[in-house]
């Protein structure tokens, strides 16, 4: 009797231990505020990295074709398929549950400083910079 009390103590330890361990990663499928993208988080060396895995509208609307990276100054970049672009560059832990590093904003084709912060377990703060300044939203986890 005792040691399966003994293993059901563990295993509600690990299922709890697991549920806490994920509240804490950025890491899975976030969908942006405006509900126009998801964007996938996973871990990348040191810190983490995001691309886009989804759009509510895929194509354009004027030629029919996938969607393109077609903001972006670079010729070369500006033919690039919007799924799959990648979001975040240098993106370092900054504290607990904190990154800071570099977005990229499809919208105009710039990049900006930029801060991300898990503030629950399906709640992320994704804020950008501009000189003084400054804007961001709140993702929430996507697929659960």
């Amino acid at each position: 009797m005792t040691s399966r009390f003994a293993a059901f103590i563990v295993l509600l330890a690990a299922l709890f231990g697991t549920t806490a361990a994920h509240a804490q990663s950025a890491d899975g499928t976030w969908l942006t505020q405006a509900g126009d993208a998801r964007v996938k988080i996973s871990k990348c060396g040191s810190g983490i990295c995001g691309h886009i895995v989804w759009l509510r509208e895929p194509h354009d609307t004027s030629t029919g074709q996938p969607a393109t990276d077609s903001k972006n100054p670079n010729p070369g970049l500006a033919k690039r398929p919007m799924i799959g672009l990648p979001l975040f560059s240098g993106m370092e832990p900054a504290g607990p549950n904190k990154w800071a590093g570099q977005i990229y904003n499809a919208d105009d084709g710039s990049t900006y400083a930029s801060s991300i912060s898990l503030t629950g377990a399906d709640s992320l703060r994704v804020e950008g910079c501009v000189g003084a300044l400054c804007g961001g939203e709140t993702w929430t986890r996507a697929g659960r």
